[in-house]
């Protein structure tokens, strides 16, 4: 009698797909923007008060026109300071944002805007739709997702 098979029993798993994790599934929602014409001690404070290190910069009509950081800010504060000059009270958040801004897809899965962290050096993405910010993505996101994960896949 001879053997017909060398295969032992299929792993059910074997063949369905692994579900994907996306941004949508971690990015925050629920943002603190500013505007353009918000003035830079207004958001010093709100960065303080709300412990974060930057925003969206939006329009009236919720499309995202720049972020603005801590860096920004500092980068003001020490400008004034070398040139021993008081700091202005009309600077502004569009003096100061910055307006070339990388975005991050609600689709893409959340290892691969991992992998987009790493290469760009940012901290945050915001999430754009149809021209509007739906949300942001931060680095500690894809971290809670990572962690998610393993526990519930990795061994």
């Amino acid at each position: 009698m001879g053997i017909k098979s060398f295969q032992g029993k299929r792993d059910e798993s074997q063949g369905k797909k692994d579900e994907q994790i996306l941004v949508s599934d971690y990015m925050t929602t629920k943002l603190i923007t500013f505007k353009a014409e918000d003035s830079l001690d207004h958001v010093i404070n709100l960065l303080i008060k709300h412990k974060i290190s930057g925003g969206p910069v939006v329009n009236a009509e919720n499309e995202l026109i720049g972020i603005i950081s801590e860096t920004d800010c500092i980068k003001h504060i020490s400008e004034s300071k070398y040139y021993n000059m008081p700091t202005d009270t009309n600077n502004t958040v569009g003096k100061y944002m910055v307006t070339d801004v990388d975005t991050i897809d609600k689709d893409m899965n959340i290892f691969d805007a991992a992998f987009k962290f790493i290469s760009s050096h940012r901290r945050r993405f915001p999430v754009v739709a149809n021209g509007k910010l739906i949300g942001q993505l931060s680095q500690k996101d894809v971290l809670k997702a990572a962690i998610k994960v393993k526990g519930n896949t990795w061994k």
